[in-house]
């Protein structure tokens, strides 16, 4: 039995630099991971299957329609004899929240794969498999963080210290699709323009301290956080409820909704302000940890 974890990811800053030609939309966005994960294990076997589990299991869908295995499957099909099993998801991440779950599950299940078929994760054919899985897969397959650009393709480590955070889901899901329809680009039609990303920022170097980093964050905004409030006001309510707690250094949204954060000073006062949100809003999901 092999057993691999997906962590939430968590879009520190947003640019929809543009909607492209096709239909897809260019992006930057600084991306690190926190804490909280789901499961997932493999049972090497002849057949491919998929079992969920956990306080989350409901929420997930047809099995069929999950990207562990649309992940598995894409990377049977390029490489002939590949040895597959019996996948078993312990969810626990929100779905449809925006922090990746989904594709944490389906870079968890390729990490699972390769180790199993001796395939280093460097691997060509993994790489194309995430991408084509879905847009957040290839920086999940690393978990670690980096500035992510264009759709999902392009990939910068970047040296980031331990941040303490409170991650806050209402428990409203929320559609990327109608979130993106929300912004209102035509294909082909430019959001951030030639000189907003010449003077674009540096991001800190190795060694750099939490305030150096929140400093520069802090600068670029998440652009889905308009359209998405529009859809679901309520995600106004939870940055309203993370900016209240004390030290609190920075508090957005995180990918197209409705999860959001706030990075602390310290990992104490992170503590304090989720058990004050639980408190006052038991039906929230709420996670104190360390964001990396």
């Amino acid at each position: 039995m092999l057993t691999e974890e997906g962590r939430a990811k968590i879009n520190l800053t947003l640019r929809v630099i543009g909607r492209r030609v096709d239909g897809y939309h260019d992006l930057e966005s600084v991306v690190a991971f926190a804490d909280c994960v789901d499961r997932l294990t493999l049972d090497p076997g002849p057949e491919l299957s998929l079992a969920t589990t956990g306080p989350q299991a409901e929420a997930c869908g047809e099995t069929l329609d999950n990207l562990v295995l649309k992940a598995a499957n894409l990377l049977a099909e390029c490489i002939p004899d590949l040895k597959l099993g019996a996948f078993t998801l312990e969810k626990v991440l929100p779905v449809a929240a925006g922090i990746g779950g989904g594709s944490a599950d389906a870079a968890a299940a390729l990490r699972l794969l390769a180790r199993l078929n001796g395939l280093a994760l460097d691997d060509a054919r993994l790489r194309d498999v995430a991408l084509k899985t879905g847009a957040d897969v290839p920086v999940c397959l690393a978990s670690r963080a980096c500035d992510m650009t264009g759709v999902g393709d392009g990939l910068m480590p970047l040296s980031l210290p331990k941040l303490p955070l409170v991650l806050v889901n209402p428990r409203v899901p929320v559609a990327t699709r109608e979130v993106f329809s929300a912004l209102g680009l035509r294909n082909g039609e430019l959001l951030v323009g030639a000189t907003d990303v010449l003077e674009s920022p540096s991001w800190p170097d190795g060694g750099a301290s939490v305030g150096d980093w929140i400093e520069a964050l802090a600068v670029v905004p998440n652009d889905l956080e308009a359209p998405a409030m529009r859809i679901q006001p309520v995600i106004g309510e939870v940055l309203s409820a993370l900016r209240a707690r004390d030290g609190a250094l920075l508090a957005r949204m995180s990918g197209s909704g409705a999860s959001c954060f706030a990075i602390f000073a310290e990992g104490s006062k992170a503590h304090a302000a989720s058990d004050a949100i639980r408190r006052d809003h038991p039906a929230w999901w709420v996670h104190a940890g360390v964001l990396s």
